[in-house]
Formats: structure tokens, C-alpha cells, sequence
């Protein structure tokens, strides 16, 4: 893999109180060359932006960062109006927007938003053919019209922008089938990374089914949402009990990541401070200015 086709970027906050921090790491990120900036999705939650109205802000703003939303809070958010969405995005900002697609976590506050609740199967379904109809309704050419049980869309023209990436937040079997059926990424649950068990035994399911599709497995990107403290030392250890990264020195960062890349196939990485937090001004330089470079470089060579 080249270093072109890793992707490095960082999670912040979307608070109503932290704009102003959010527009300076955006700007920080975008002068570095950090390929994203990622969002969570929780619109229930008052004191939030809505993660696609402060996306476009940010992308307003800057020249090469691109906005994710890690993942779009799918049940809140129809299809047809989240390819609308996210196609206007894409041609505001010059292709800068990653889609990220989630079937639903927290039901108990998505009902309360007045959305009907669903099975886990139905979500599941829902979620795939939600990703279909994006797609279809991107890139232009005839009237769509789509019968599919959740979402059913009649004559409608799709935009003349291609569609974005499609990254997934799948945990369970079926919705890993679907990451391999019809996605192009693949955002594994609970920051596990390349060593945990969770990748080794999901990463299969998404193959087999990508496979069972005619599709390409290696196409499939895996992106890791990576919490872990950036330290002036090297670190005795850096993961815990559980194998768990917890960080390092700049030195450590960019071994345990080139190995990543090298060894395991990773595609990018979405650093988090501890906790999955937002890292801070400091700790996004380093990120930025210190590990990603270096860790492009050492993938080149």
C-alpha cells in the first residue's frame, strides 16, 4: 500500500461550546495536510451541532480536509435526503466528504425523537439498502426508481456528483455482510485495532462477503478510530492488559503504525485522545506535524 492511500485524520467535539476550538484544529489540521476530520452523530443531544451542518462549516473554511461523519445516525436521517446531502457536500467542497453509515446504537434516544424503532434485522436491512439508494441517486444518469421494503424512491433524477466513500461502523455478522457487499470502508467498533480480536474475526465476514459479491476484498478499506496519548517519552508498554494501544512516544507512534500499514493492511487512522475524546491543539501538531509525516515516509520507503 502507498502512502498516498492511507488516509490520517482526528476526532473532535461538535459541542455548541467548543466552536472555536473546533474551527482551530480544523484550520491546524488543514495546514498540516491531515486528509479528515471526523464527527460523531448524535442529534438528540441539545447542546450539539448537527454534525452535517457544522461538516459544512468546516469545509467552508478549509482547502484539503475532508469531513466524515463517523457514523451518520442512519434512522434520523432518510436515505434520499442523505445522498442529497451528502452529493451537495461533495460539490461545495470539491469532493472533500466521506459518508459514514451506522444501522443505529442508541435506539432508547432515537425513539425519542419520534423515530418508529426497528429490529435489529430490519436495521440492518434498512442500512443496506440505504447505502444502495445512495448510490444509485449519485453520479447522474436516468430517474431512479427504487421498491426496496424500507426506502422506496419513484422517478428521481440523482445528482451529477459521483458518490462519496461510503464508510461503515458494522459490529455484528450481518451488518459486516453488508460493509462487504456494498461499501468501501469499514470503521471497526469499540477503537479496536489490527491486533484485537474483534478485527480478526470480523475482517473475514466483510472478505467472504465482498467476495460472494464479485467484489474486490483489498478495495474494502479499514480505518481505525485510534484513542491513545501521545508521550515526550517512550512508553515501558505501550498497550495494556488487554492489548489495548495506549500510546507512546512520536518514535513508538510511528513503528506501531507503519507496521500497521505494512503488515496488516491498514488503510488510516483517526486519532482520538484518550477516552475517545478529542486531542488537544499540542497533541494534534504532534499528530500532524511529527507522526503522520513520518509515518508517510516510512511507508515509501
Amino acid at each position: 500500500m502507498s502512502a498516498l492511500d492511507v488516509v490520517f485524520g482526528f476526532g473532535a467535539h461538535s459541542g455548541i461550546d467548543d466552536i472555536p476550538a473546533l474551527e482551530r484544529m480544523a484550520a491546524q489540521a488543514d495546514q498540516d495536510g491531515l486528509d479528515h476530520l471526523s464527527l460523531s452523530d448524535h442529534p438528540y443531544i441539545g447542546g450539539w451541532l448537527d454534525a452535517y451542518a457544522a461538516l459544512g462549516f468546516i469545509l467552508g473554511r478549509t482547502r484539503s480536509l475532508s469531513g466524515l461523519v463517523n457514523v451518520s445516525n442512519l434512522p434520523t436521517r432518510p436515505a434520499p435526503m442523505l445522498a442529497k446531502m451528502a452529493t451537495s457536500l461533495s460539490a461545495l467542497s470539491g469532493g472533500r466528504i466521506v459518508l459514514g453509515m451506522g444501522a443505529g446504537g442508541l435506539w432508547d434516544r432515537i425513539v425519542d425523537l419520534g423515530v418508529p424503532r426497528m429490529s435489529p434485522a430490519d436495521a440492518v436491512d434498512a442500512f443496506e439498502e440505504a447505502i444502495v439508494l445512495v448510490k444509485l441517486l449519485s453520479g447522474g444518469g436516468p430517474p431512479v426508481t427504487y421498491e426496496g421494503r424500507h426506502y422506496r424512491v419513484h422517478q428521481i433524477e440523482p445528482a451529477p456528483v459521483a458518490a462519496p466513500p461510503v464508510w461503515t461502523g458494522s459490529v455484528g455478522p450481518r451488518s459486516l455482510a453488508v460493509t462487504g457487499r456494498v461499501a468501501d470502508g469499514w470503521i471497526p467498533g469499540h477503537a479496536a485495532d489490527w491486533l484485537s480480536d474483534r478485527y480478526r474475526t470480523s475482517r473475514p465476514i466483510i472478505d467472504e462477503a465482498a467476495v460472494a459479491a464479485g467484489r474486490d476484498p483489498g478495495a474494502i478499506r479499514t480505518v481505525y478510530n485510534l484513542p491513545g496519548r501521545i508521550t515526550d517519552r517512550p512508553l515501558a508498554a505501550t498497550r495494556d492488559r488487554d492489548g489495548r494501544w495506549i500510546g507512546g512516544s512520536t518514535g513508538q507512534w510511528v513503528e506501531e503504525l507503519t507496521g500497521a500499514v505494512l503488515d496488516h493492511g491498514a488503510a488510516g487512522f483517526t486519532l482520538f485522545a484518550g477516552g475517545h475524546g478529542a486531542p488537544d491543539l499540542t497533541v494534534l501538531a504532534r499528530w500532524g506535524q511529527e507522526i503522520v509525516p513520518a509515518v508517510r515516509e516510512a511507508i515509501k520507503k
